[in-house]
């Protein structure tokens, strides 16, 4: 016999069930009569086969916690595939009370119910079924016929009104088990045909009404596109008439403008015509007022050319004063970059001087520190030196007791030789000095063994405190290092304050040439303001010689003093200056030692 798939075989049951279990419900609900609720038995089996359907051949999905198999996965797809299933999914997930996946597609399959559509859900569902096979194994019910079938089973519900609260209801905990004895036929049932072929007619009667509605519906949503549609045509048409109406007038406009184009060019040619009127005039009267502009040019281009050579040579005495202006705010600028670097030196050094204080104290302190150490260490030195020596003493009086307990051993084995030839009949009495001299021996022996250890124990002593004396002379030694330290230190304290003190005097001669760079760099602007307030005499005043009270001429020039504002001839004034930056000495003032001008013509400022 050929052996039956398994998963073929619960394919078959499942869909038998499922058969039983729509069929009794439809049966039963037709029979009750009224709106079916939550406590119907049928209704609560007919959920728990559907969800046996729903989790034949589904995939393990692994999570954090434990392994997960639910059909809310598959079932939350339905959204994506079919809009109207939007609300129920939201409203699915806004329940309060459900914690579970389980619990939610348990909810969501009593609002499908209720909204008649659990076959139009479920048909988008296993169309995709490139979609399904991400849930779903490739020989799971939902994957084959058996899903179609079921599908189309549940169309024959919508006949059914059911009226189920989802809110208060605990579907989590819900243990889904199939009661058959429900599905069990009786004699009862056998003799019920006829009340069945009825109740089959109510029910395709019902179907086909309903079929009717959704055509009507659909008819319905068809006249109201229609509507908008024309609508917008009529809009579209009162938009084309305005449209039409704003280019008639654009074109008026565009008609009054080249009018008036016209106008204003006729106008422009005759305002042309004047204007060329206008210009021959005005040329006939140029060529005769050009001769005498020819004459007035050479004058100017002469004076000109006079005023050129003064303004040159002022030129020339403003470039000598601009450089010797660059060359005073260069050294003013280098002083304060010296006193500004001194400054910082005298800061780092005082700084530093400061350290090398705070060094000094704390090197004074460590060797106070270290000298009443020292005195601590000698004072242990004296004492671990009288221990020694005591020690010593009792060592040697411990070596000669123990000598003399030797020589009195040998002085009693030869007396108790001779007692043995001379006294052999007082054995007895011997003997028992024989036994009292070798208790004697022990007591002896162990004093010996205890003066031993003793005398190892004061070795161990003598050894540590040779240890302590050694590493004390090491720390003396330090010490004496730290000292010599301290000398260098203090040594390099004066080198520094020598240092500081000549900075510091340094410091105060570049302070009082930078006092006198910036006295004599007043002076000067107070000259120059003084030069900015003054006004020079003109050619037609300055006739005479401020000195000698002669007339200028040819041979006496005039010579402007520009601190004063005097005027000398070229004799009163013969002294002389060299300056660095002219070839040429320069003629000063006999008043006010000032540089000398010479002055051509009344045109120089």
């Amino acid at each position: 016999m050929a052996v039956k798939d398994p998963t073929a075989v619960e394919r078959a049951n499942l869909l038998n069930m499922a058969k039983l279990s729509i069929k009794g419900l439809i049966e039963s609900a037709l029979s009750f009569g009224r709106t079916l609720d939550s406590d119907y038995p049928p209704l609560q089996q007919f959920f728990v086969v559907m969800e046996h359907c729903l989790k034949h051949g589904l995939k393990v999905r692994k999570s954090f916690l434990s392994y997960n198999k639910t059909i809310w996965g598959p079932l939350e797809l339905v959204e994506k595939l079919y809009p109207e299933a939007e609300e129920i999914a939201a409203s699915v997930r806004d329940l309060p009370g459900l914690k579970t996946p389980l619990g939610r597609a348990r909810a969501w399959l009593r609002l499908a119910l209720m909204q008649k559509k659990m076959a139009d859900y479920l048909r988008c569902l296993i169309i995709q079924r490139d979609l399904l096979s991400e849930f779903y194994e490739y020989h799971a019910l939902m994957m084959e016929e058996e899903g179609a079938v079921i599908v189309g089973l549940l169309v024959g519900l919508n006949v059914i009104d059911a009226n189920l609260c989802v809110k208060g209801e605990d579907l989590d905990s819900q243990v889904g088990v199939i009661d058959f004895s429900m599905y069990l036929k009786s004699d009862d049932e056998i003799g019920g045909k006829e009340r069945d072929g009825q109740i089959a007619a109510i029910l395709d009667q019902k179907n086909y009404v309903e079929e009717l509605n959704r055509q009507l519906n659909t008819v319905s949503s068809l006249h109201a596109r229609v509507d908008s549609l024309e609508k917008s045509n009529t809009k579209l048409i009162e938009e084309l008439a305005i449209a039409k109406n704003n280019i008639i007038k654009l074109q008026e406009e565009n008609h009054q403008l080249r009018s008036e184009n016209t106008l204003i060019l006729m106008k422009t040619q005759h305002h042309l015509e004047a204007t060329k009127v206008d210009v021959e005039a005005e040329l006939q009267t140029y060529k005769h007022s050009r001769q005498g502009l020819d004459e007035m040019y050479n004058e100017a281009r002469r004076q000109l050319r006079e005023e050129s050579q003064l303004r040159q040579d002022m030129e020339n005495e403003l470039v000598v004063q601009v450089s010797m202006k660059h060359e005073i705010e260069l050294a003013m600028k280098l002083l304060e970059k010296d006193i500004h670097e001194k400054q910082d030196a005298l800061i780092g050094l005082r700084q530093q001087l400061d350290e090398v204080k705070a060094i000094n104290m704390e090197m004074y302190q460590k060797l106070q520190v270290s000298e009443d150490a020292m005195k601590e260490k000698n004072e242990i030195i004296g004492r671990l030196e009288d221990k020694t020596n005591q020690i010593n003493a009792t060592m040697k009086q411990l070596e000669q007791r123990l000598q003399q307990a030797e020589k009195a051993q040998m002085e009693a084995e030869a007396e108790d030789e001779k007692l043995k030839q001379e006294y052999v009949n007082k054995s007895e009495s011997l003997q028992k000095e024989f036994s009292q001299k070798e208790k004697q021996l022990l007591q002896l022996e162990t004093d010996l063994k205890i003066e031993k250890e003793w005398r190892q124990t004061l070795e161990e002593d003598l050894q540590k405190e040779k240890e302590t004396v050694s590493h004390l002379r090491l720390e003396t030694q330090e010490i004496i290092n730290l000292k010599k330290e301290f000398l260098k230190l203090q040594e390099k304290n004066k080198q520094l304050k020598r240092i500081c003190q000549d900075q510091e005097a340094a410091l105060q001669e570049l302070a009082s040439k930078l006092s006198e760079s910036k006295l004599k760099i007043e002076d000067i602007k107070e000259a120059n303001k003084a030069l900015q307030g003054q006004v020079w005499l003109k050619d037609k005043e300055a006739t005479h010689c401020k000195l000698c009270e002669k007339e200028f001429s040819l041979s006496k020039r005039k010579h402007h003093c520009r601190n004063c504002g005097e005027i000398f001839c070229n004799a009163c004034s013969d002294n002389e200056l060299p300056l660095p930056s002219s070839p040429k000495p320069v003629r000063v003032c006999d008043s006010c030692h000032a540089i000398l001008i010479q002055r051509c013509s009344s045109n120089m400022p």
